[in-house]
Parts: C-alpha cells; sequence; structure tokens
C-alpha cells in the first residue's frame, strides 16, 4: 500500500473509533452496528448486526447518558485490507452503581471491504472504573449560554437517545 492510501485508511480507522464513541453516546444503534463487518462474529451470541444490535442495547439499557471521549489511537496495517490498533479512551456513564468514570484500552481489528474500512472486533479492556461521588447531570439545568454551570441539553436533544430512553432502541431505526 503506497503511504497515501495507508494516510487515508489510518483516517477512516480513526472515524470508526470516533463514530463509535458518538453513536454509544448518541444509542444509535443503526449507526453502531454499521461501523462493524455485517458478518461480525458475536462470540456465543452468534453473528451479524442484528445480533450486535441486541447486545449493545442489552448493555447499554441499564444505565442511561454516557460521554465516551476518545484518544491515542495507534494503527498497524496486516497487509493491504487488513490492519489491528489500540484505541485509548475515558467514559462516563451512569450505571445501576452510580456516576462511574472509566479509563479503557480498545484493541481493534480492521478489514477494508469495498471502499470501507470496517471494525471486525473490539476489545474492551478496562484500566479502572471509578463510582464518583455525585452524578453531575443531577443538577439544575444550566440554560447554556447563560451559565456554564448545571445539567446541559445533550443527550435529551438527540431523536435515537430519546427512542432508547423510551425503549425502542432494540429496533432497526434507532
Amino acid at each position: 500500500m503506497d503511504p497515501l492510501a495507508q494516510l487515508l485508511a489510518r483516517d477512516q480507522m480513526r472515524q470508526l473509533a470516533e463514530r463509535y464513541a458518538l453513536a454509544m453516546d448518541c444509542r444509535d444503534f443503526d449507526s453502531l452496528v454499521a461501523l462493524f463487518i455485517p458478518d461480525v462474529n458475536c462470540g456465543r451470541l452468534g453473528t451479524g448486526h442484528e445480533v450486535l444490535r441486541k447486545s449493545f442495547v442489552d448493555q447499554l439499557r441499564p444505565g442511561d447518558r454516557s460521554v465516551m471521549l476518545v484518544a491515542n489511537h495507534v494503527i498497524d496495517f496486516d497487509d493491504d485490507e487488513h490492519a489491528h490498533g489500540i484505541v485509548y479512551g475515558i467514559a462516563e456513564a451512569t450505571m445501576p452503581e452510580g456516576w462511574v468514570r472509566q479509563a479503557i484500552q480498545y484493541q481493534d481489528t480492521y478489514e477494508l471491504r469495498g471502499d470501507r474500512w470496517l471494525f471486525v472486533r473490539r476489545k474492551h479492556l478496562l484500566w479502572y472504573g471509578v463510582v464518583l461521588p455525585y452524578d453531575p447531570m443531577d443538577q439544575p439545568p444550566a440554560n447554556w449560554p447563560k451559565s456554564q454551570i448545571g445539567r446541559g441539553t445533550v443527550p435529551d436533544c438527540w431523536e435515537s437517545w430519546q427512542r432508547f430512553r423510551d425503549g425502542e432502541g432494540a429496533g432497526s431505526g434507532a
């Protein structure tokens, strides 16, 4: 692969990680599963996008809101159609235990399908998870731009998140 093609491929793979974070926070399951190869292996659950969608919905249902930040991203090519990478991230989310902050490392496998790089697999490794002493969403509205302190409008303003909140996130079109 020539250097320009590698540069463009790396950009596509970085976008996968960034779009993954956005889709998770929005609870946009169509966009989320579209980042993976169609025949994604979900282990004992089976294969394919619908199985993956159900897995994501089941994992995210106990929580409410999340904020994922993508950081360091290193990508190495195995050949012209296969690559692997390491992505660091910080996530904060409501969970049954309270508001949780996690430091995460993803070990990713990528594959070129047609003209798009996609995830084959994302392995989620945890540096740590800690329950914070307060839930930052449990405060009055900030009324931005009047005040920077308080609860904002995200994720409530996203239609996909509203559908998830209302229990409609498992079906197509979420």
